[in-house]
């Protein structure tokens, strides 16, 4: 399908042709027929994105600091490698759009097939053919609505977000500061409440052209007599101020202070400096709110990702009831917006769209999916699966799954380097991802996930997605029998576990030998091997010490959520496998505790202990309330008057009879050789690095942890397991065998 994508690096927009997003349970698949550029928002995108490297910079000081950081702790090479990366990258565009819906996700009962929907929200309703569109994000579009006016209902609701936060009422006076896309409906909005309107930009001409879509009066912001103008239409000054304007300029909301009266309202909705005299603000008594793109729920993973709706009784006006109201709006007649849908251009020329906003006066130009265009979206063709370039004969072509920041920055380059791997294919949930990643590391094609594992070329596939997605991947490349790698954790819950089980038993039943493994690169790390072997051939247990001090997160980070199996089974399985690694013995019980921090943190700070079959124990402590200028990782081992003790990868310490061997060297967590032994083992047709049942022994001790947690008690892996294999008969008899 085509999408109009920006080059992080150099800003050009232009048309890629990329894969087809993938349905996921949730939301929908909609075929765009139309999709808005707003002039003022991407008019100040494009100045960021065509800015120089230092000019990026300077605008980002936050980026430059991460790189800063990666450059201290990883060293230069790997910081420069992972700016390389992000610039490398392929942007979507837009965030309105509409179309018809062509197929559903699990879990949506309010849309089918064939309806046509109105989509908002950056990353989903872009400018592609096909956009995956969670079902919080997407409304109904009635009848007498056509899809080329609908597709700016989203930037329409921003303006009525706008509306509400100012409590405007009838016969009251509104300034609308900024005559752009969203001044205009605002304009619209205010006069259909009833509101008397002054439409003011920097641009005469603009602010005319406002007064023609129903403001009452059109002022220029540099006039002298505007506050003059503005007490004789008001006969004193306005009710309201609204704030639609894009620039870094406080003169807007100066402006706004100015001319609104005593315990007047401003309200910001455009990008703009907030800096204002004090005193202005003081001696009028003025409240100034910021309004939030299209209304609550904006933001919040949970409601526009997961689809978990405000009730109506609280939150009266979410995004996507504000989405609902405005094309009613458009229905009844009320708001018309006919003169600013004229400008269309074809999504294959929609690079010129956007250069030509640089020198026009135009509000939006509409993207057009033409008939051709969309013939080429359903049904499916296979034509993406054709090779872009020859691979060389006895190479593993390897198809990965997943392209975000980890798998571009450790698991791709990697790959790359490694030899004997041919990189076939790449897919990502989005589509646009799997384009950048093909174009940076070198695949021979960029392809859809269930395209990728179906296709009889792949010979392996590695899975990098996000941790929800894991369990699908696996099973689905155990049943087309390909040797498979995962990024952990293997499993979220306890019921992926068990379907992972039963699919991999399921192989050996057929008389296959298949072959899984988990990124647990710790134990590759070369202090992991030089720690094992100062303990080998040990007699008594041992006493594992490992705090991680993993520090804060916000709630809405995407590793916070429920749904990705949360911070502990994504990250702290590391350190249980770490564990399981030195002690060389079966896991048979976790207990685990947690600060009852659970409104700031999450319960990220844990404390869990590991009992081994041999006597061993670990404690493992897990901690989101630390200074993060402390090392991240520092793990000990105390067995037979010896103690090893490594310091986050960078120092490691080997201490018996008194005296202490201290090795420093380049942080190495194991990534390159873990790749490396698992590619060998899969062209070799071996058996993994580490075994089925290992992997699944410390995901399982990994999900028992925060069951002990959630339950108080301590949890065996022998009883979790036998209670498992029982709910699925099929599965005992197996593993019986």
């Amino acid at each position: 399908m085509q999408a109009l994508l920006e080059e992080v690096r150099s800003g050009q927009v232009a048309s890629y042709d990329v894969p087809q997003p993938e349905l996921r349970p949730g939301g929908i698949l909609v075929r765009t027929a139309f999709s808005a550029i707003s002039a003022g928002t991407d008019r100040a995108h494009r100045e960021q994105a065509e800015k120089s490297l230092l000019g990026k910079a300077l605008a980002r000081p936050d980026l430059v600091r991460q790189v800063f950081n990666c450059a201290r702790i990883e060293g230069i090479k790997a910081a420069y490698q992972r700016a390389q990366s992000r610039l490398g990258m392929l942007s979507p565009l837009g965030y309105s759009c509409a179309g018809v819906v062509i197929a559903t996700g699990q879990g949506v009962q309010e849309f089918q097939p064939g309806d046509r929907v109105a989509c908002g929200g950056t990353g989903y309703a872009t400018h592609c053919e096909v956009n995956f569109i969670p079902k919080n994000l997407a409304v109904r579009i009635p009848d007498s609505v056509p899809l080329d006016v609908a597709s700016l209902t989203t930037i329409g609701a921003i303006a009525l977000q706008g509306f509400r936060q100012s409590q405007a009422v009838l016969g009251e006076t509104v300034a609308v500061i900024g005559a752009g896309l969203v001044g205009v409906l605002t304009i619209q909005l205010a006069k259909a409440a009833g509101c008397r309107v002054i439409a003011i930009d920097v641009d005469l001409e603009r602010a005319e052209r406002a007064k023609q879509m129903g403001a009452d009066l059109a002022l220029c912001s540099a006039d002298t007599d505007i506050h003059l103008r503005v007490k004789e239409f008001a006969s004193w000054r306005a009710d309201v101020a609204i704030i639609t304007a894009a620039t870094p300029s406080t003169g807007p909301i100066e402006l706004a202070a100015s001319l609104v009266r005593d315990r007047g309202r401003i309200i910001v909705v455009g990008a703009v400096g907030l800096g204002v005299s004090r005193q202005v603000m003081y001696m009028k008594e003025l409240s100034v709110t910021l309004s939030r793109s299209y209304g609550p729920g904006r933001y919040d993973p949970q409601y526009e990702e997961d689809g978990i709706d405000y009730p109506i009784g609280y939150v009266r006006w979410t995004e996507k009831r504000n989405m609902q109201a405005f094309l009613e709006l458009l229905a009844s007649g009320e708001i018309n917006v006919a003169a600013l849908v004229e400008r269309r251009c074809p999504v294959e020329q929609g690079g010129t769209a956007y250069e030509a906003l640089k020198g026009t006066g135009a509000y939006t130009i509409l993207i057009e999916y033409t008939a051709a265009s969309l013939e080429r979206v359903l049904p499916r063709s296979n034509a993406s699966l054709q090779v872009a370039r020859a691979l060389p004969a006895g190479d593993l072509k390897v198809g990965c799954i997943g392209a975000g920041a980890f798998a571009r920055d450790v698991i791709l380059p990697a790959l790359r380097k490694t030899p004997g791997v041919a990189l076939l294919s790449i897919a990502t949930a989005s589509g646009v991802g799997s384009e950048s990643a093909r174009r940076m590391f070198g695949f021979a094609r960029a392809v859809s996930p269930s395209d990728l594992l179906q296709d009889v070329e792949t010979g392996a596939a590695f899975v990098i997605s996000r941790h929800d997605s894991h369990a699908q991947y696996v099973i689905a490349s155990l049943s087309n029998h390909k040797p498979v790698f995962v990024e952990k954790p293997l499993a979220i819950n306890r019921e992926q576990l068990d379907e992972i089980r039963w699919a991999y038993e399921e192989e050996k039943k057929k008389g296959r030998a298949p072959f899984l493994m988990v990124g647990f690169n710790r134990r590759f790390a070369p202090f992991t091997e030089a720690l094992q072997r100062f303990f080998a051939h040990r007699q008594e247990p041992m006493m594992v010490h490992i705090r991680v001090n993993a520090g804060y997160i916000p709630h809405d980070h995407w590793a916070q959520r429920s749904t990705e199996g949360g911070r502990i089974v994504g990250e702290l399985c590391h350190f249980v496998d770490w564990a399981r690694f030195i002690v060389s013995s079966p896991i048979v019980a976790v207990s685990a505790n947690a600060l009852p921090d659970g409104t700031r943190y999450n319960r990220d700070n844990v404390v869990a202990t590991l009992s081994f079959s041999d006597g061993s124990i670990a404690n493992l402590l897990y901690l989101a309330n630390g200074d993060k200028s402390i090392p991240k990782e520092h793990l000990e081992v105390f067995c037979e008057g010896r103690v090893g003790c490594i310091r986050d990868f960078c120092t490691l310490e080997l201490t018996r009879g008194g005296k202490t061997k201290r090795t420093r060297a380049t942080r190495d967590k194991g990534h390159n050789r873990e790749i490396q032994a698992t590619v060998q083992a899969m062209r070799s047709g071996g058996q993994s690095p580490i075994s089925f049942e290992e992997l699944a022994e410390v995901s399982e001790a990994s999900i028992a942890i925060l069951e002990s947690i959630a339950t108080g008690e301590s949890v065996a892996l022998q009883l979790a397991h036998s209670t498992a294999l029982a709910s699925k008969p099929e599965l005992q008899q197996s593993s019986a065998t």
